[in-house]
């Protein structure tokens, strides 16, 4: 068999040596996909007690599972975000810069891990609004095991703040894991103020500039996007902002910068938007022809 696949394996290597830019050898070690896996696992864990594992808490034990857990987070973490340093630095092995890079890379952790108690004091918050805006919902404890939104939101919050801290690739990989799993494609860049809630969840997109209000509520298929932008310009603004208090109903897509969806507004299902509305706009499709008020 081995024999058989000799053939193979010299195409394989020959494709190494003439097809680049896909190839990462002999370069600064990448993050773990699988280690960022476990590290998202246990971040919820600590965010949601009792809900991701079976682990028995109560609160004799909680001190002890906290730190457990906090402790295992805190040196996975380190490392990865060390790794994607150098890869950002394109520094191999170690040396004086390296060494400067593991000591920014544990403060940045540890920064990180010191925003757990305000990231849960929002994710309560997005809980408490998929229970208000959801007449299906019989419980909190329903939105947290089964609610696709939820671990897409919380995922975001974690996922931002590392973001903000200009640490690379790890932000991307938590986003895309939730993705995978979700499919809602949150961008770590963008802005989500509390009490969000998406509804129903599936194909949801919300790219990068995106800058959302407080108490806002989105239903599957919505696109929250740019509009087509040259390379050079991936440092504007590309995405909406979207104020307080609006609902945008399944299927619609808004897209540019320059867009403003006013506060206390509601779009429908399956509108197109790339220009702004004013606050308290009602804004819906009827026989594809786009209906807009103010109510």
């Amino acid at each position: 068999m081995k024999d058989d696949l000799n053939p193979i394996i010299n195409a394989v290597m020959e494709s190494y040596d003439t097809i680049g830019a896909i190839n990462h050898m002999e370069g600064p070690r990448l993050p773990s996909r699988p280690s960022i896996r476990r590290i998202l696992n246990d971040l919820h864990a600590l965010i949601f007690p009792g809900y991701q594992t079976e682990e028995n808490v109560a609160r004799h034990n909680a001190r002890f599972l906290v730190a457990e857990r906090l402790g295992a987070i805190a040196g996975r973490l380190s490392e990865e975000v060390y790794r994607s340093l150098c890869f950002k630095h394109d520094i191999c092995g170690e040396d004086a810069r390296a060494e400067q890079h593991r000591e920014n890379a544990q403060q940045i952790t540890f920064e990180f891990l010191a925003t757990i108690p305000e990231v849960r004091r929002r994710v309560k918050l997005d809980v408490e609004a998929a229970y208000a805006g959801d007449p299906a919902a019989k419980s909190t404890e329903e939105i947290i095991l089964a609610y696709p939104g939820v671990d897409a939101i919380m995922t975001h919050r974690l996922a931002h703040e590392l973001w903000i801290r200009d640490v690379p690739l790890i932000p991307r990989m938590m986003s895309e894991e939730i993705h995978g799993r979700t499919g809602i494609d949150i961008h770590p860049g963008a802005t989500i103020g509390d009490f969000f809630f998406i509804d129903h969840a599936t194909g949801v997109v919300i790219g990068e500039t995106t800058v959302i209000g407080k108490h806002v509520k989105i239903y599957q298929g919505v696109t929250i996007g740019a509009l087509s932008v040259r390379k050079r310009d991936s440092d504007t603004k590309r995405h909406p902002t979207i104020e307080d208090n609006v609902t945008i109903y399944a299927g619609a897509t808004i897209l540019g910068g320059k867009t403003t969806i006013g506060h206390d507004s509601i779009i429908g299902g399956n509108v197109w938007l790339t220009e702004s509305v004013p606050p308290r706009s009602r804004v819906y499709s009827r026989h594809d022809v786009k209906y807009a008020g103010r109510s």
